[in-house]
């Protein structure tokens, strides 16, 4: 089967099969037992286990199958059923464990759009649970800065809270493709960022245009959740980027809360590539 993935050392077409992917020079390259596939070369690993390290990925896990974002797994979900053509090709640029890519795709495939779908991440612990999560979907460790992908194959591409490649990006999306931007809204985590922080400040909101791309809408999901089990409180800290670079006094006083109200706050950019 022809994956929508190409070969990172020589740019061809891979070849889906059951236990490796082909490509037609002879360059071949192993499906782990969990289904997803190393597409990162030697030389351009930076790092020993690049990306999120397996605590990291098993925190985020436990966190989202609470669903306690579901609202952004579900607007992120009518936005690609509102926008996306029939038959498209969607690529998931830093996703994760799957919890977006998989909710995504499903409700394309309830709606007949026949999708198909791949996502990438540095981190092969998020990996392993993301091709558990959805084995339609194809998985791939590999660089948003230096995607396995061919020239104008996507139809949409989707980029919740991970790096902006943005010329990578613009070079996978098809002329009139559409590319959604996950960002945290100005009050997101407000509450915990309280406990964590003695002078916390909002995150910056802004509208950004970049060359090559025009505005479609923004989609705003504001809401509040309820913690209550200090494993959820602990795990939501230690998916943020908060866990690296908060002060004791402040991590000690998340430790000993046993419930935590806070705002989620989400903005979608969704833009379209330039036809020309």
């Amino acid at each position: 089967m022809e994956s929508l993935f190409r070969c990172p050392l020589c740019a061809q077409p891979l070849d889906r099969q059951e236990t490796r992917y082909l490509c037609p020079q002879g360059h071949s390259f192993d499906r782990a037992a969990a289904g997803y596939v190393h597409l990162l070369p030697a030389n351009k690993k930076h790092a020993k286990d690049p990306g999120d390290d397996k605590g990291m990925a098993a925190a985020r896990t436990r966190f989202l199958s609470g669903d306690y974002y579901a609202p952004l797994r579900d607007a992120l979900a009518d936005l690609a059923l509102t926008y996306a053509p029939d038959h498209p090709c969607i690529l998931d640029a830093g996703c994760g464990e799957g919890y977006y890519s998989a909710a995504l795709y499903r409700r394309l495939v309830e709606a007949g759009k026949e999708p198909r779908m791949a996502g990438v991440d540095l981190s092969k612990h998020a990996l392993r649970r993301a091709a558990k999560r959805e084995k339609d979907v194809e998985f791939a460790v590999a660089s948003v800065y230096d995607l396995p992908v061919a020239d104008t194959a996507a139809d949409l591409l989707v980029n919740c809270f991970s790096p902006l490649a943005l010329e990578e990006f613009l070079r996978v999306l098809k002329p009139g493709g559409l590319y959604f931007y996950v960002v945290p809204g100005a009050e997101h985590l407000w509450q915990l960022k309280q406990v964590l922080y003695d002078k916390p400040y909002p995150n910056q909101e802004k509208l950004t245009p970049y060359p090559g791309l025009t505005y479609q809408e923004v989609r705003n999901i504001d809401q509040v959740i309820r913690l209550t089990d200090p494993q959820a409180i602990q795990d939501l800290f230690q998916m943020t980027p908060y866990f690296w670079k908060t002060p004791k006094e402040g991590a000690a006083r998340l430790a000993a809360l046993t419930e935590l109200e806070t705002a989620i706050s989400f903005r979608i950019h969704v833009f379209r590539k330039s036809a020309e």
